[in-house]
C-alpha cells in the first residue's frame, strides 16, 4: 500500500463497535415485522454473506419479494426501535481503543446510522476526542437508500481533505467503493458485517484486528 495516509476515516458500526449480534436480532425483528407467522430469520453468517445496500433489496431478497419504499420506511422503523433497546449492552471492538491511540495522524469519524444518535453514542464510550469530526446521516432520508459513496464526499469536504491523503477502515464493501469514489484508500475489517471470503476477493488489504488495520493504513 503507497505510504504517507495523514487522516484516517473510521466506520462506525460493525467496525468500532462490536453490534453485529443486535443488528442480526434487530433485522429478524423486522422480517417478523414483514411476514407474521412465516418464521422468517437469518444467522449471523447468512447477514454477513448477503447483506448488501440498499438495505430494501437486501430484504426483499430475504423475504421472496419487492419491498416498497413506503414498506421498507416501516420495517427501517422496527429495526431501530429493536436495535435502541440493546444499544446500552454493546461493546467496542476488542482492540478499538489501541487502534484509535496507535494513529498518529488525524481521525474523523463517519457512520451511516442517525447523527443525532451517533454524536451522544461515541461521547458515553469516552471516544469523542480521538476524532476532529463525527458524522452520521443528517436524517432518515425516505428509508436509507443511499450509499455512502456522498457521504464520505461532505465528510471530506468539511475537513478540507483531498481522498489521496486520507484511508477508510470499515467492514463492508460500501466502505471500500467509498473510498474508491473520492480517490482514498481503504483498509477492510473481518470483524464486523461482511462474510471475510467476499472482502478478500474484493482487492483491497484487509486486516483481521483493528490494530492491523491501522498498521496497513500506516
Amino acid at each position: 500500500m503507497k505510504r504517507g495516509a495523514k487522516h484516517l476515516v473510521w466506520d462506525w458500526n460493525g467496525t468500532l463497535i462490536d453490534d453485529l449480534h443486535l443488528v442480526v436480532s434487530s433485522t429478524n425483528a423486522a422480517f417478523a415485522a414483514a411476514a407474521p407467522g412465516r418464521s422468517i430469520a437469518v444467522t449471523a453468517d447468512e447477514h454477513r454473506r448477503d447483506f448488501r445496500r440498499p438495505i430494501s433489496e437486501y430484504y426483499g431478497s430475504v423475504l421472496g419479494r419487492t419491498v416498497d419504499e413506503m414498506e421498507f420506511a416501516a420495517l427501517d422503523r422496527v429495526f431501530h426501535d429493536n436495535y435502541r433497546t440493546g444499544l446500552e449492552s454493546l461493546l467496542l471492538a476488542a482492540d478499538a481503543l489501541d487502534a484509535l491511540r496507535g494513529w498518529t495522524g488525524t481521525q474523523s469519524l463517519l457512520s451511516m446510522w442517525f447523527h443525532r444518535e451517533l454524536v451522544p453514542t461515541v461521547h458515553r464510550y469516552q471516544l469523542t476526542s480521538h476524532f476532529i469530526r463525527v458524522d452520521g446521516l443528517p436524517e432518515r432520508l425516505g428509508g436509507e437508500q443511499a450509499h455512502k459513496a456522498g457521504h464520505l464526499r461532505r465528510h471530506l469536504a468539511e475537513m478540507r481533505l483531498d481522498g489521496t491523503d486520507v484511508v477508510l477502515i470499515g467492514d463492508s464493501i460500501d466502505d471500500a467503493d467509498a473510498a474508491k469514489s473520492v480517490g482514498a484508500r481503504c483498509v477492510l475489517y473481518t470483524g464486523g458485517f461482511t462474510d471475510p471470503d467476499r472482502l478478500r476477493a474484493y482487492g483491497v488489504p484487509v486486516a483481521d484486528t483493528l490494530l492491523e488495520a491501522v498498521a496497513l493504513a500506516a
